[in-house]
């Protein structure tokens, strides 16, 4: 038991990473009501976009450090453009349409993206390399954490300040509530409802590319393949927390980490359970979870009542 804390760091870092992307998805549910499949793409062009102004922008040799903030930019810009490309031109003509339209329509273009990148991206048909953050690792306490980590946990917990101070204070956030509450009535006041569809988009665009670079840090790698699981891991932790919430979203993302960690590290010690234990079985662990809280508390940690807007 005492490799514990650094099981909860791990399951914190994880989830963190789950937040981030399912930001995503509860922001643009909370706001059209729809389940953006399409997000865990999104993710992955993120990724590949970073990757892209590294390897093929920037000169060889230059420090990851000094590229990262172009690499957040570059990232961003290009998860930003195609999330909201999908909003203008897949979803936004569905609108109104029953519900069964955008999500097929969501599903197309997720499997379109993959073999758009795969097809395009040059030697995207395997795993690309990732430039890595320093191998440097640091003890504290009983905890191993590498660059990596660091920055994962420090640019999550930028981004939801960020994000909350948005939401709370500035015309635009409070426009989004509005939207969010009453579309309807929220144009009848003179907001432009459609801006603030893109704008939704658009921060979920860049939140999914900040996950994707710390993937690529943590992992060492992006693959056009990655944003299929990643991304319904992240749907899980929105449902989990609460959709259409921002800050369930990352209690979902932390509370899924943690657990499927856990679970990973422990469970085949119990006796019984041997063939159940390691990575193999932490999907599985993860949705057991999400059904049982689904089962005991429909509508999520923090959320609405699922029931009722579905």
């Amino acid at each position: 038991m005492n490799t514990l804390p650094q099981q909860l760091a791990n399951g914190l870092l994880l989830g963190s990473m789950y937040g981030l992307i399912a930001i995503g998805y509860t922001m643009v549910y909370g706001i059209v009501q729809l389940i953006n499949f399409a997000h865990g793409e999104i993710f992955m062009i993120g990724g590949f976009g970073a990757l892209t102004v590294y390897a093929y922008v920037l000169p060889a040799g230059t420090s990851v450090w000094a590229a990262l903030p172009l690499m957040l930019i570059g990232g961003g810009l290009i998860a930003i453009l195609f999330a909201v490309g999908a909003e203008r031109f897949a979803y936004r003509p569905l609108r109104g349409a029953p519900r069964l339209a955008p999500l097929i329509t969501a599903i197309g273009l997720s499997l379109a993206l993959q073999e758009v990148v795969r097809n395009f991206y040059p030697k995207a048909d395997k795993a690309r390399v990732f430039p890595e953050l320093g191998k440097g690792s640091y003890e504290i306490g009983s905890l191993t954490v590498t660059n990596a980590d660091i920055f994962l946990i420090s640019i999550a917990a930028v981004c939801m300040t960020g994000l909350a101070l948005f939401v709370r204070r500035s015309r635009t956030g409070r426009a989004m509530q509005a939207t969010a509450q009453d579309p309807d009535t929220a144009q009848l006041m003179g907001i432009d409802t459609n801006r603030i569809i893109v704008i939704a988009f658009a921060i979920g665009g860049f939140f999914a590319a900040v996950a994707a670079i710390a993937y690529g840090f943590k992992y060492g790698h992006v693959e056009y393949r990655m944003g299929f699981i990643m991304g319904l891991k992240a749907f899980t932790a929105a449902v989990l927390g609460g959709i259409g919430n921002i800050y369930g979203a990352m209690l979902g993302g932390i509370v899924l980490g943690i657990a499927e960690t856990l679970a990973s590290a422990y469970i085949d010690g119990i006796p019984g359970l041997q063939q159940l234990g390691g990575a193999s079985w932490a999907n599985v662990w993860a949705f057991c979870l999400l059904i049982l809280v689904l089962l005991l508390r429909p509508q999520g940690l923090l959320g609405e009542r699922v029931a009722d807007r579905a």
